[in-house]
C-alpha cells in the first residue's frame, strides 16, 4: 500500500507536526497514458506554505485531507506509455509520498548528464537552480562588474545565485545566519558575507560590505534584508523578487524604511516564478549543465532519510535548519 502526507488542517502561523497526517493511499488503475512511479527524491520548499493557506495565488492552495504534493524524482515501476519504461528516473510533482500513478505528460525524463547525480535535478538543475539563473540572468538583468547582494546565500537558490554571479564575473555580498553558514558562503566565493545574526544592524553592515552600494538585489528573505537593500541601491538597480520568507508565517505587514528610494534611484523591482521560464529550459541546461558536471557550481544538500521525515524536513526551511538544499531520500 502506497503512503502519503496530507494537509490534516490549514497552518496559523508557523505549521506544526499537527497540520499534516500520515496515511495510505489507493493507487488507481494504470490505464493507458499513466506511468507507475516510486520516489527516489523529495523537495520541500518554502513557496509550498503558501498553498497551505485557503487564498488564490498562480498555483492552487493544498486541500484539506487530501495528498501534499511537490517536486520529486523516481524511478518508473511500470508504464503504459510508450516514451517511458522500467528503469527510467523521471521529475514530477507528486511528492510527499513514496510511489504515484502519474499521467506520461506530467513527467520529464532526466537528461543523461555525466557526472550529475538525479537529486540535483531538484537543486541546482532543478526549481533551485532555475530560480536563481532565470532571477539572476533575466528578471534582474545581472550583467559583469554588477555588485550583486544576495540575502539568504547559504540556502538552496542562494548558494546556486552565489556562484552563478561568480561565473558571470559580479562582485557577491550574501548573507547569512551564523559562523558555519557564513563560511559556506565564502567557500562558494562570495566577496563579502554579513552575518545577520550578529547584532549589527542590516543597514550598517551592508553599507560596511558595499561602500559602494549595489546594483542587484536577489531577495529570498523580505523584510529587514529587502530593507537594507533599498538603502543601498545605485541608480538604476535591479531586484529579482523571488521569495519573502520572512513574512511567511507571519500576518503582520511588512514596513520599509527606504522603500522611497525607488523614485530617486529608479529601482526597478521584478516579481517573477520559476515557471514563467520552463520554454527556455534548454538554454538553463545548456549553461547550467557543465557548470554542475564540472563542479563549477556546487550542491550542498541537507538530507533526511525516509518518509515520515517530511514534514521535519518541510519545517526546518523556516528554522534555518537546511545548508544549501532541503531533500528527503526514500
Amino acid at each position: 500500500m502506497a503512503r502519503a502526507w496530507h494537509l490534516k488542517s490549514r497552518p496559523n502561523g508557523l505549521p506544526t507536526a499537527d497540520n499534516f497526517e500520515f496515511k495510505d493511499i489507493q493507487l488507481p488503475e494504470l490505464a493507458d497514458g499513466m506511468v507507475h512511479v516510486r520516489n527516489r527524491w523529495l523537495s520541500v520548499d518554502p513557496y509550498m506554505r503558501g498553498r497551505m493557506n485557503d487564498v488564490k495565488s498562480y498555483v492552487p492552495p493544498f486541500q484539506i485531507g487530501e495528498p501534499l504534493e511537490g517536486g520529486a524524482v523516481g524511478e518508473v515501476v511500470e508504464s503504459r506509455d510508450p516514451n517511458f519504461a522500467a528503469g527510467d528516473m523521471v521529475l514530477h510533482m507528486v511528492g510527499w509520498r513514496d510511489e504515484a500513478v502519474v499521467p506520461a505528460a506530467a513527467l520529464n525524463k532526466l537528461p543523461q548528464i555525466p557526472g550529475v547525480e538525479p537529486q540535483a535535478f531538484l537543486g541546482n538543475l532543478g526549481l533551485t537552480g532555475g530560480t536563481a539563473y532565470w532571477g539572476l540572468l533575466d528578471a534582474a538583468q545581472a550583467k559583469a562588474g554588477d555588485i550583486v547582494f544576495v540575502s539568504a546565500a547559504a540556502g538552496a537558490v542562494g548558494s546556486a545565485v552565489v556562484q552563478i554571479a561568480k561565473a558571470k564575473g559580479m562582485t557577491v555580498i550574501g548573507s547569512a545566519g551564523g559562523a558555519d553558514k557564513c563560511q559556506f558562503v565564502r567557500d562558494l566565493g562570495a566577496d563579502a558575507v554579513i552575518d545577520y545574526k550578529s547584532g549589527t544592524p542590516l543597514v550598517k553592515a551592508l553599507a560596511e560590505a558595499a561602500p559602494k552600494g549595489i546594483d542587484v538585489y536577489f531577495d529570498n528573505v523580505g523584510g529587514e534584508h529587502l530593507d537594507a537593500a533599498l538603502a543601498l541601491a545605485r541608480k538604476d538597480a535591479r531586484f529579482a523578487i523571488c521569495g519573502m520568507i520572512d513574512g511567511y508565517n507571519s500576518g503582520e505587514p511588512t514596513s520599509l524604511r527606504y522603500i522611497m528610494r525607488v523614485i530617486a534611484m529608479r529601482i526597478m523591482l521584478k516579481g517573477f516564478i520559476y515557471t514563467d521560464y520552463l520554454p527556455r529550459n534548454g538554454e538553463f541546461y545548456g549553461e547550467m549543465g557543465p557548470w554542475v558536471a564540472t563542479g563549477q557550481v556546487k550542491g550542498r544538500d541537507t538530507v533526511l532519510e525516509g518518509l515520515e521525515k517530511t514534514p521535519e524536513a518541510f519545517l526546518g526551511l523556516f528554522t534555518g535548519a537546511n545548508t544549501g538544499k532541503m531533500l528527503v531520500k526514500l
